[in-house]
């Protein structure tokens, strides 16, 4: 009797043992028994900027791919579209805190090639989008064909001046890639089929203010009262020019056809004060950009060089579909 209460007990025991051991193996422990859950990844999408309209509908593709994939983005661009050193200081900062990939936009295409170079020495991937950037250390280039659309402003422009009379163009900023490729694009195709247009001026640099651009229309203006047609190939540059023409009682009088959107310069398109602006797909261009580097970082196959198209706004197709859409992109998902 007394064996069998021995023999009980040691059962007992053997059994208790055998449980604990299954509570604190962690191999046992009830949340480890399926697949641990992968770390969310980390993406740093670095902007040239972040004021501009344009800029704003970058953002809100690389939320939306944020969303859908899953993953995490962080966005931060510097203060001044013109300030290399602080770009630069972002990416390093962002390197440093451990982000799996960078998504940016050069501000300069020789400055940022030390960073990107870090970068890919650390093992972490980069995807450049909208302007171009010397080297071959990012792993993709999303971006629109900036060259086909200088060619379109200048293939407008050039109908409208039926082929003859006095042109301005007016630059951005130099040392951006994507900027000069719109430029000479410009150039080329009206020197090459417009030989009877006159280029006035095509070395002046309005910078990244809509002050600045204002500035050197002004001086422009003074110098040249015969123009007849006037290029700017971005945002700022073509709603200050836009402004000088105006109080200058110019708008509409002289051919105005510009780079980009923002409602003001809808409202300038539909006033015929600007007779075309050529548009990018600015909200794509942020999600496949985000999309590209995820799927470099989970090993899925993935396109090298992705164009996001170039399209041309006038005043008489301004209200087709698509093309509002380009003119004034859905933002809303930056309020969430």
């Amino acid at each position: 009797m007394r064996a069998g209460r021995h023999e009980r007990r040691l059962s007992i025991l053997t059994a208790s043992l055998s449980l604990c051991t299954f509570l604190i193996h962690p191999a046992c422990r009830q949340e480890k028994t399926g697949v641990e859950k992968p770390k969310e990844l980390r993406l740093a999408v670095i902007p040239m900027g972040t004021t501009h309209e344009f800029w704003k509908a970058i953002h809100a593709g690389a939320k939306k791919a944020a969303e859908e994939l899953g993953v995490e983005v962080i966005w931060k661009g510097p203060l001044k579209e013109d300030d290399r050193n602080e770009q630069i200081q972002i990416v390093e900062t962002m390197l440093d805190s451990g982000v799996d990939a960078l998504v940016l936009t050069p501000l300069d295409d020789r400055a940022l090639i030390p960073p990107v170079a870090e970068a890919k020495a650390r093992g972490i991937p980069t995807v450049i989008f909208n302007t171009a950037l010397k080297g071959d250390d990012f792993i993709a280039y999303v971006s629109t064909d900036n060259w086909k659309g200088g060619v379109l402003a200048a293939e407008r422009i050039g109908e409208l001046m039926q082929g003859k009379g006095k042109l301005i163009l007016i630059r951005i900023l130099e040392g951006v890639e994507g900027n000069r490729q719109r430029e000479e694009g410009f150039l080329q195709t009206v020197r090459s089929r417009f030989p009877g247009i006159s280029i006035l001026s095509d070395n002046q640099y309005a910078g990244i203010t809509t002050e600045t651009a204002y500035q050197t229309t002004e001086n422009l203006l003074a110098r040249f009262h015969d123009v007849d047609a006037i290029f700017t190939p971005n945002e700022s540059t073509t709603f200050g020019c836009l402004r000088a023409l105006q109080d200058h009682g110019l708008a509409g009088k002289v051919i105005h056809v510009g780079f980009d959107s923002s409602k003001k310069l809808i409202e300038a398109l539909e006033k015929n004060e600007l007779k075309g602006l050529v548009l990018q797909d600015p909200v794509r261009m942020g999600y496949d950009s985000v999309r590209t580097a995820v799927a470099s970082l989970r090993g899925e196959p993935f396109e090298t060089r992705i164009d996001t198209g170039v399209f041309l706004a006038t005043p008489e197709n301004m209200n087709q579909p698509e093309i509002r859409r380009l003119l004034a992109p859905d933002l809303t998902i930056l309020d969430r």
